[in-house]
């Protein structure tokens, strides 16, 4: 398993729309769990999705709630977060990261410290 790698990130303005996607090179989704962070300037970095390696378990903070969703392309290895209605707040720098899990895996971790493979971030900009 190696770093996984974001990309999709832009300028938007309020109330738009923009999918990130992370590739999880050196391994399958089904032998990893995903997490979506987001560090805006001057903050701590922030728990946004997670999606278990089974596929099936997937958590969104109560904050993107309704407009955010993750989703996942076993064919494309990747995992997307669909973020809708999008917030100047938002604006950061947005990470994949991964840690093994089991095939049958349902776990959805909302702590950084339980991933071990991080991105290098890819940039969300929210300005009119």
């Amino acid at each position: 398993q190696s770093q996984p790698v974001e990309s999709g990130g832009g300028l938007v303005q309020p109330g738009g729309s923009l999918r990130l996607s992370c590739l999880a090179s050196g391994t399958t989704l089904n032998y990893v769990t995903v997490g979506w962070f987001r560090e805006a300037p001057g903050k701590e970095r922030e728990w946004v999705s997670c999606l278990s390696s089974s596929g099936d378990n997937t958590n969104l903070a109560d904050s993107v709630k309704g407009r955010f969703t993750i989703s996942r392309d076993d064919a494309k290895n990747t995992v997307y977060l669909q973020m809708n209605s999008l917030k100047p707040e938002e604006t950061g720098l947005y990470y994949c990261a991964t840690v093994r899990a089991y095939p049958s895996g349902r776990n959805c971790y909302v702590k950084a410290n339980r991933y071990h493979y991080w991105g290098q971030g890819t940039q969300v900009t929210v300005s009119s």
